[in-house]
Parts: C-alpha cells; sequence; structure tokens
C-alpha cells in the first residue's frame, strides 16, 4: 500500500496487527513491483481503501462481502459491487437492483455508484482490495485476506449488532474464517452470488434487505435506506 492509501483512523487499531504479518509486507511489495513494471492497477491509488474510509468501523451496520475490484478502465473505485456514474452498470449489480425492486420497492437509478449505501453504514468489502486490468483474480493470495479477514472480526466482534450478508460461496468461506460471526449477535444472510450465473438459484427472493432493516430496528439501530 502507498501513503495515499493510509488506514482510516477508526480501523487502524483493529487492523495494526494484521498490518505488521509477513503477508501485509509482501503485498506492499508486491503492489510496488507490479506498478514499476507498468501494470495498470484497479482502483487507482487513493481509492483503494475506500469502503474503510466512507464507512467508519463504529458505524458499520450491514457488511456485503465480494470477491475482486472490477478490472475494467474506470470501473473500480473501491466499493465491492460499485462502479463509479457513467460507467455501464454489471450484470451482478443490475440483478442487485431487480431483488431491491422486488423486495423494498426500490427504484433502479441509472448509475451504479453505491457511495450513498457507504456512508450509511454498509460495508461494501471486497475479499482482494486491487487487481490488474483484464486478469480477474489476479490479486487473490497476495496478502489482501489477512487485512480483509480482520476488517470482518473487528465489526463481528464490535458492540453493535450487524447484519452480513454473504453472497456465493466465496463470501461464505471467508466469512467462516471469522471467529465470533455466529455469535448470535449478528444477523447472517445467505444467498447463491447475485450474478447471472447464479442469481436464479435462490438470489432472487432471498429479500436479504428487507430482513436486514427489520433486524436493525429490532435492536434499535437505524434502517438502511437503499434508495440511490
Amino acid at each position: 500500500m502507498t501513503a495515499s492509501d493510509a488506514v482510516p483512523t477508526s480501523w487502524r487499531p483493529a487492523l495494526e496487527p494484521a498490518l505488521s504479518t509477513p503477508e501485509a509486507r509482501r503485498l506492499g511489495g508486491f503492489l510496488k513491483s507490479e506498478e514499476a513494471a507498468g501494470k495498470v492497477i484497479y482502483p487507482p491509488r487513493g481509492q483503494r481503501l475506500a469502503a474503510l474510509a466512507l464507512t467508519p468501523l463504529d458505524e458499520v451496520k450491514v457488511v456485503i462481502l465480494g470477491q475482486d475490484p472490477y478490472h475494467g478502465p474506470g470501473q473500480a473505485h473501491g466499493l465491492s459491487f460499485s462502479v463509479q456514474k457513467g460507467v455501464r452498470i454489471p450484470p451482478s449489480l443490475v440483478n442487485i437492483y431487480k431483488e431491491l425492486k422486488s423486495d423494498v420497492g426500490f427504484v433502479p437509478p441509472d448509475h451504479g455508484d453505491l457511495t450513498g449505501w457507504a456512508k450509511q453504514g454498509v460495508l461494501l468489502l471486497n475479499n482482494a482490495l486491487t487487481v490488474e486490468q483484464g486478469q480477474a483474480g489476479s490479486h487473490q493470495k497476495k496478502g489482501w485476506e489477512a487485512i480483509t479477514d480482520a476488517c470482518v472480526a473487528a465489526v463481528a466482534e464490535g458492540p453493535n449488532p450487524c447484519v452480513f450478508m454473504l453472497w456465493g460461496s466465496h463470501a461464505q468461506k471467508k466469512a467462516a474464517r471469522v471467529p465470533g460471526l455466529n455469535s448470535g449477535r449478528h444477523l447472517v444472510l445467505q444467498a447463491p452470488h447475485p450474478s447471472p450465473l447464479s442469481a436464479h438459484n435462490g438470489w432472487f427472493g432471498s429479500r436479504h434487505f428487507s430482513k436486514a432493516n427489520d433486524f436493525l430496528v429490532s435492536v434499535g439501530r437505524e434502517p438502511v435506506d437503499w434508495a440511490l
């Protein structure tokens, strides 16, 4: 990582042990060498920890776990499933919008920027926070997992009841590594991934968004306004 991607203050104490591991040090060296070799890395510097910057640890209400940042030009900006305004809405996010519409009466916008959710306490966290242009999965198992596992653990071990939306086996396996997630304090929702390959196998009709808000209200927390 670089100075422009410094860990936000609210997350620093929880992540310091993970950041001092050999895996984290290897990650820093890997990213520097890839950029020195002229490879294009997404998202650009300064946006790689956007999920943490926009959603302070003590404000997290909902965690949505993704896999990789998008690997096309102009897409990734540090939030899982989100793309910048003006970029075509990806198929998985189209399906997320469809489920929101049937679940809570969501009116789909003409963009895929989910920053409004992040500012309300929805942690949009990918497993790996960088990717090489055009190379899906290229930065998996390079050191990000230790850091993002620590992010999920920090939420699970925190004082506030939260909702964890686990879509697909990748997110479900990641969550299984986190002690305390199934303590009974949190609502853990599982469904197939919203990609076109699996959305019709149980993603549609899962109603995770209304279930999340019902739970948040039941524990005295503000529900999420899913409108964008």
